[in-house]
């Protein structure tokens, strides 16, 4: 599908600087764009790629005055990252715009779609699912006994949601991760072995969340995992039984979040952490990658380390602690001056 300058800018607000007629398919980078490609300038470390582009349209700034004649029709827009941002979104939508229930797929005769549903080949819609509208359930999703989906929403190819578990409206939950599954419960025994707590509450995702590739959230032994609106979850994350993850807290890959912990609204946290259970994170806490957390943290703390603290003590001490090999050298050094000093005087 090709898309004119006029009707881009018209989308995004923005003036025309050339052919309003001229059309692209896709999108590019602009050192990469060739011809029916639209790219953007933003960074002005590539400015010297606007005059050597094979892109047909290309975004800027309505700031940014040109130096040199450039090829490309040019779109001027007040803020060039979100007009970007905002493109690649109604590109998307239109790339993913599928409809139908295709064949073979299993719906049960409980089982209720929303009007305008996609439902791709071998997804399986177990008893009393629910399906909102304008929702797409890529090939082979499994969606559980009594599972709720809301309006809006993209479940991509290989997700499994368990039994009862409710997502909100505009969510989307990237390929092969898995939301509702067990949580790790198991009571130690008198023999050394390990008995299996049955793990019966469920997952509740409210709206507006993102949940990417090979991510896992385990149902809670009793009640609700929630993951509150608005949350971003990068791939390869950990959510375990009865976490709780506050409004538009973004995390990063790799991250683990033990049992029971509570994360507050507005958090930052950077990948390959790693959370102990049954604490309380508090509101705007930034937390640096690789950090292990295994105390509360306050409201609006930045902290990092393993185990981690402040990050401006963490800075000092790391500052002192990259110096040790030249104060062990002094160090040395100083114990030999001083046995010298000793056998002098003797």
């Amino acid at each position: 599908m090709e898309f004119s300058a006029q009707s881009i800018a018209l989308l995004l607000n923005g003036e025309i600087d050339g052919n309003p007629e001229v059309t692209v398919k896709s999108v590019a980078k602009i050192e990469e764009a060739a011809i029916g490609d639209i790219a953007f300038l933003g960074n002005m470390l590539y400015e010297k790629y606007l005059y050597t582009t094979n892109a047909s349209i290309v975004l800027i700034n309505k700031s940014f005055v040109p130096q040199k004649k450039t090829n490309p029709t040019l779109i001027k827009v007040e803020n060039v990252y979100q007009s970007f941002a905002t493109l690649l979104e109604a590109y998307q939508k239109i790339k993913n715009q599928k409809n139908g229930i295709e064949r073979p797929t299993f719906i049960s005769q409980t089982a209720k779609t929303g009007n305008n549903v996609y439902v791709g080949a071998f997804a399986y819609l177990s008893e009393n699912v629910t399906i909102g509208n304008d929702t797409k359930i890529f090939p082979n999703v499994f969606l559980g006994d009594n599972v709720k989906i809301g309006n809006n929403c993209n479940i991509y190819s290989g997700v499994k949601i368990y039994n009862d578990c409710k997502i909100g409206d505009n969510c989307t939950i990237h390929s092969n991760s898995v939301i509702g599954a067990d949580g790790f419960g198991f009571a130690p025994q008198s023999d050394d072995n390990y008995k299996k707590v049955p793990q019966v509450g469920n997952v509740v995702i409210e709206e507006n969340v993102e949940i990417g590739s090979n991510t896992t959230v385990d149902r809670a032994t009793l009640g609700s995992t929630i993951i509150r609106k608005g949350v971003k979850l990068d791939n390869l994350i950990q959510v375990a039984h009865n976490v709780e993850i506050g409004e538009n807290t973004v995390i990063a890959a790799q991250t683990g979040i033990a049992g029971s912990t509570k994360i507050g609204k507005n958090c930052m946290i950077g990948g390959q952490c790693g959370f102990a259970g049954h604490l309380v994170i508090g509101n705007n806490v930034k937390i640096a990658a690789q950090s292990g957390i295994g105390n509360n943290i306050k409201d609006n703390e930045i902290i990092q380390g393993s185990p981690a603290f402040s990050i401006k003590d963490y800075q000092k001490s790391y500052v002192m602690f990259r110096n040790l090999p030249d104060f062990f050298k002094k160090f040395n050094q100083l114990q030999k001056e001083i046995e010298q000093i000793k056998q002098s005087a003797k």
